[in-house]
Parts: C-alpha cells; structure tokens; sequence
C-alpha cells in the first residue's frame, strides 16, 4: 500500500434485522426500516463496495430474547437486539447479485446443524458468489435458542465446543473430499467426474457419523473464510485453532491489545502462522464535517439509549436474567453460561470504573460495549491508524448508530481520508474473500492439528 504503514482491513457490520450493536437505531429518525426487503440490503451492499470493503459481516441469533424475566414481551415491544431478523444465509445472495467484488460473511451455529448440512450450505454459496463467502462460526449462547432446535436446555459451554472442534473437522474434510481437477466434464469423452479424485469420509465421531463425500465439487476458495469471534479460555483456544479473521468487541485500547497478542501467541501455538489470524475489534462511528457536529450526533443517538434495553441483551448474551438486580451497584461476580468473555468485559468496566448496572446497561444499549470513533474523517482515522499500528487490529470491522446514514457518511468521509493516506485500497486487486483479506490461495483444506495440551 505504502511505506506509511500495513493496509488495514475493514468490514461493515450487520444483522440481517431491527438492531445490529445500536439499539436507538431502528428509532432513529434517520433510519431505513426497511429490514426486511432485499433492496435494504442491496443498497447496503453497493455502499460498501463502492468503498472498496474486504467484507459485509451478518452476525445472527435463532431466537426471539426470553433471557430477560423469562418473557419475550419487554424485547418485543421495545425492538431490542433479535426482536426481528432474517437467516443471514439468504441475505447472502442477495447481496452479491449487486456486487462483484464484495466479501460476505455469514454467520450460522455449529450447535444445531449438521456438519454435512453447513458444509454444503457455505460451498454452495461460495459458488454463487465466484468465492466472496465467509462463515463465522458461532456456538449459540441461549437456552431459548436451544428449545427452537429441539433441546430441553442449552448444552453445557465446553461440551458445546468439543460439538464445533468435530464439526469443523468434518466440514474441512468433506470441503476436501472433491480434489483439483475432480469435475472434467468432458462431453466428448462422456466423462462427467473422476471418481478416483472423489473421497468418502466414512466419519464416526462422538456427535456425527457422516459417511461423504460431499455433493458440492471444490468451490472457487476451496472453503469459506472461517471466521469466530472467541472470547473464553475455550473460546479463545477455539477461534486460534480454526479462525483466519476473528470479531471481538472490547471498549479499551489495553483489552484489545491484549486480546490481540493473546490470539496471535495461541494461533502459534498450534503451529500457524500468526499473520494468517487477522483480530477486527469493533467500533460504531460518529462522523461530521466539524468535530461539533460528530459529537451532536453522537449526543443525540446516545441519549435514545435506555438502561434496560441494554440489559435486555445483556442477559440474552449471557443467559443470565439480570432483572433482579441492584441498578445503582456494582456487577456481581457471576458464572453466566452465555458468552463469558463479553460478560468480562462488562463486569470490568463496572468494577475498574465503577459503573452500575444501570450504567452498564446504557452502554450496553447504546452500542453493545463498542467503542466510539467521534469526530471528522481525518479524527477517526487517526484512532483506526493508532489502533492498528498500536498492535490492537489488523483491521476493523464498524456497526453504525442510523441506518444507511451512518455506513454512508464513513464511506464517503473516512474511507477517502485512510486512501489519501495509502492506508486502504482504492480499488480491489483481487475478487475472492481470501485475497482481501490477504490469506493465501490455499485454504489449507487439512484440520489444524489439536494442542497436545490445554483446552482443545
């Protein structure tokens, strides 16, 4: 890019519903309600390509929040995060009939599908997309999520990731089970496929017994982009192992370096090279023409924030009712079974600031524990350089407070402002995922080894 430093990675940030991190935006007056066409999402889609993006991410829940006084009332008549919302898996093609360049990262558990299933799904759409498809990789963190699958209750956190580690092993065999050359087509010779170049699995796990090969022939990146957002011990160890792009949420700049070098020596330690594990914090920004307009619009989005949203959320996060609590005291020290990273973040804001819960709660509401980038184009990318050149990201992935406005204004402000200075790109060099992200060409098709120790 330039000698001013590396090129920085960015991704806007979606769910395919009412609220992605921001919960004043569907209230927003500057906001499209439309989240349920597929032209909201087109429109979308042509904003971040005409910035050059690397990708669209979709984040999703399976389940309409019921963690908060066990009732989906509250989430419901006040909009909060997954009140609404569309599979991302559909959104994904939708997006691509517009774009040519443009990555797209969906996100489907682990937890409730099969291993042939998704492994089908995503090289399916790694075709119809000419090979823009990421799938992130969650794990699913209520019990409400569960009982739609079939399930009395949530599985326990570990043994839901013993379930992942098998499944990945499965879906990177059965993504290989097709070699180079496999599909001949010759119709001269009346030959369709090589059936020598073609594997069955025959796998028989502790969860899945899957017999293959696959019924998809090698798609153009071979696989999609793995892409996790870990956060537990086990999390962390997990997102190491099998992510080439990782999300992570923390609103400080020592809890991002420290969660950057943290997954970069654990990516090491299971033998991969650490530049192949590109860490993209999250912030939602707040740009203007004058630094005073960013922060009324910044005043104004955040005083739409209301306490108990947030912890609506919160408690759909960690599966932990958080209702009964003390509003004006400290979080307690709580084992939650959601996503215990996220709640670490938050107890430590609440202790090593003093936050309540109520506080907490308006952050949350507010943005989910992002960051804010605040001020002019030049302002805002002057926090992105610091951060990435201060070894807390490779990159960033951005949510917005108003929909379309505030993907549009950083498109159109701060994506000129990182170009003039050789930061970002200013036009696509590649056309899959894997090469704007700047991973190599072979999707490393083989599992990754588990450590021989520790948790994995």
């Amino acid at each position: 890019m330039s000698a001013h430093g590396r090129p920085i990675h960015l991704g806007g940030f979606l769910i395919a519903g009412n609220v992605t991190h921001s919960h004043p935006s569907w209230r927003h007056p500057r906001s499209d309600p439309g989240f349920l066409t597929p032209e909201y999402y087109q429109h979308l889609g042509r904003v971040f390509e005409r910035a050059k993006l690397d990708f669209v991410f979709f984040a999703d829940n399976s389940a309409t929040p019921a963690s908060y006084r066990n009732d989906i009332r509250d989430p419901l008549a006040r909009g909060t995060q997954s009140a609404a919302g569309l599979d991302p898996r559909f959104v994904v093609p939708v997006v691509a009939g517009v774009t040519r360049n443009l990555g797209i990262v969906s996100t489907t558990s682990a937890t409730f599908y099969s291993p042939y299933d998704l492994a089908r799904s995503f090289a399916t759409l790694d075709h119809l997309t000419h090979g823009r498809v990421g799938w992130n990789v969650v794990t699913s963190n209520t019990t409400v999520e569960a009982q739609n699958f079939g399930l009395a209750r949530h599985l326990d956190h570990d043994v839901r990731y013993d379930r992942a580690e098998e499944l990945l092993e499965v879906a990177f065999r059965l993504w290989a089970s097709w070699d180079d050359g496999a599909l001949i087509q010759d119709k001269e010779a009346g030959v369709f496929a090589d059936p020598d170049l073609i594997h069955r699995l025959d796998h028989h796990g502790e969860n899945f017994d899957v017999r293959g090969p696959l019924s998809v022939p090698r798609s153009p990146q071979g696989r999609p982009v793995i892409f996790q957002a870990g956060s537990s011990t086990r999390g962390r160890d997990f997102a190491a192992r099998w992510a080439e792009a990782i999300f992570e949420i923390d609103p400080t700049s020592v809890g991002r370096k420290a969660y950057y070098d943290d997954i970069k020596s654990r990516a090491s330690d299971f033998g991969r090279d650490p530049d192949g594990v590109k860490i993209l914090p999250s912030f939602i920004p707040f740009v203007g023409e004058t630094e005073s307009i960013a922060r009324e619009k910044q005043a104004f989005h955040n005083e739409l924030a209301d306490p108990t949203d947030g912890l609506i959320t919160l408690s759909v996060h960690t599966d932990h009712d958080f209702s009964g609590y003390d509003l004006d005291a400290v979080i307690a020290d709580i084992d939650v079974p959601g996503t215990k990273g996220l709640f670490e973040v938050a107890r430590s804001l609440s202790v090593n600031e003093n936050l309540t819960l109520r506080d907490i709660g308006k952050l949350y509401a507010q943005g989910v524990l992002l960051p804010q980038f605040v001020g002019t184009a030049a302002q805002v990318a002057d926090q992105i350089e610091a951060a990435v050149d201060g070894g807390e990201a490779d990159g960033f992935l951005f949510s917005a407070g108003y929909t379309p406005g505030g993907f549009e204004e950083f498109a159109d402000l701060v994506i000129p402002e990182l170009q003039r200075r050789g930061r970002f790109r200013t036009e696509y060099t590649g056309s899959t995922l894997r090469e704007h992200l700047g991973l190599p060409a072979d999707a490393n098709l083989v599992p990754v080894p588990r450590k021989a120790v520790g948790a994995a």
